[in-house]
């Protein structure tokens, strides 16, 4: 069974910035009343997981202002006007991770939030990693680097520490990949 579709009346942006746009929709549900519908308009995202040669997992510690804490993710960042997913990826390897990779492979897509925003998140796997020119980061952005076992991102999963819901459901794609 197909589901009823929502019709727009009317799209407006609410603000813009270099990140995102705060978008107002109007729609008519096929009872006939109308609404309002509020999210974020971007230009997707691309996750990494950056693999060393000895199978460890490169995972970045960074401030989350929101939250007012720190938050151990995989590198990912938003696709800028004109790039690519890929480019992205390779781009916020060398931001974050300070890596290089020579193998790049597309592991899947998750939207992160579907009632907030129309993002799509492309997950790459990243290997024959070599250190890189760090690439100039924007001032709102420190990192540190860790190098963790899969075990190690399972528990760090499962007791809370890692709490980020795009990293987690990048590892939930990546892992059986990982395994094989």
């Amino acid at each position: 069974m197909a589901l009823a579709r929502w019709r727009k009346l009317s799209e407006s942006a609410v603000f813009t910035n270099r990140w995102w746009t705060y978008k107002l929709d109007r729609f008519v549900l096929p009872s006939g009343r109308e609404g309002e519908y509020h999210y974020v308009q971007t230009g997707g995202s691309s996750m990494i997981i950056p693999v060393e040669d000895d199978g460890t997992l490169l995972l970045v510690n960074q401030y989350r202002y929101l939250l007012g804490r720190e938050s151990l993710e995989f590198p990912c960042g938003g696709v800028k006007t004109g790039a690519t997913h890929e480019q992205t990826a390779r781009d916020e390897l060398a931001e974050e991770g300070g890596r290089a990779a020579t193998e790049l492979t597309l592991a899947g897509r998750f939207v992160p939030m579907n009632g907030v925003t129309d993002e799509m998140c492309h997950l790459y796997i990243a290997r024959g990693l070599t250190q890189s020119v760090e690439a100039e980061r924007d001032d709102t952005e420190e990192f540190e680097i860790l190098r963790l076992r899969s075990d190690d991102v399972e528990a760090r999963i499962a007791s809370g520490e890692i709490w980020d819901g795009m990293t987690i459901a990048g590892w939930c794609l990546a892992r059986a990949r990982l395994e094989a």
